[in-house]
């Protein structure tokens, strides 16, 4: 087999795996285009001819669809704020110090990411229950926080060691005092480190689900994951309208998308920086 056949058969391949991950994406857009009468036909409609506005603008003028959509910010927000600040000092503590307990610190992160998160789901109800918290932000993003702190921790962890402690005392000599060396030298180069983990952090808070049908009860505090849920529910008293089902999720993917797509060029660019820099 030649060299140009191996990669024929090669771009054909990723190009088939591709095919598999976008295809879902296409039906809900696609779904979400089409009237339900035409969606719950036999026939499958491959292509959303005639298209239609209005199961986008049913979801989009719901009540509830904005409460959602306001629980869902403030939660996934203050989940990477906080997930960001607390796993970035953990980093930089097991990364640039020697200390009593690093050791048992370090095996407590790697163990904490092998339990399964259904045998936490009694204890954290009942320690959000007991503070006063539940169908609050605060008490489901401490459970989110503590949930992917230990993957962050792991991962700016290999980002800080990368960095030479050299290239702060190089700063250092010319001045600068170490909090300023670390600020102006060291920070920029864990950049990348940042946005990938704030990109893991905002992705797990935005598309969870099951910790927040425990913890948020309330249908006035549910997140847009619980909201996309009320939809299926209808089925039991009418027919679902799997198109408006499609058009939720679509709007629910949209700020994903977003985000992922402004994140990913600063990411680039920093990965970039830091290659120069280093």
């Amino acid at each position: 087999m030649t060299a140009r056949l191996s990669r024929r058969l090669l771009t054909a391949l990723a190009f088939l795996i591709a095919l598999v991950w976008v295809f879902p994406v296409y039906w809900m857009l696609n779904s979400a285009l089409l009237p339900n009468t035409v969606l719950q036909s036999f026939i499958p409609t491959f292509f959303p001819v005639p298209a239609t506005l209005s199961n986008l603008r049913s979801v989009a003028t719901d009540p509830s669809f904005y409460s959602a959509l306001t629980m869902s910010l403030a939660v996934t927000f203050t989940a990477v704020i906080g997930c960001l600040l607390f796993a970035f000092l953990a980093a930089l503590a097991i990364s640039r110090f020697r200390f009593r307990g690093r050791a048992s610190f370090v095996l407590a992160v790697l163990l904490v990411q092998m339990l399964p998160a259904e045998g936490l789901f009694i204890a954290q109800y009942k320690m959000v229950s007991a503070a006063g918290l539940l169908n609050s932000v605060i008490g489901i993003s401490v459970i989110y926080m503590a949930a992917v702190i230990p993957f962050t921790v792991w991962m700016l962890r290999g980002f800080v060691a990368a960095v030479p402690l050299e290239l702060e005392e190089a700063g250092m000599m010319d001045g600068l005092s170490r909090s300023g060396a670390f600020m102006r030298i060291t920070l920029p180069l864990l950049a990348p480190g940042l946005v990938a983990s704030g990109v893991y952090a905002f992705l797990q808070a935005w598309n969870e689900f099951t910790v927040a049908l425990v913890l948020l009860p309330d249908s006035a505090a549910h997140t847009l994951p619980l909201w996309l849920r009320s939809f299926i529910q209808a089925s039991a008293t009418r027919e679902t309208d799997w198109a408006q089902v499609m058009a939720a999720s679509t709007i629910v993917a949209v700020p994903v998308i977003l985000f992922f797509l402004l994140v990913q060029g600063r990411m680039t660019s920093g990965l970039v920086a830091g290659a120069v820099k280093g």
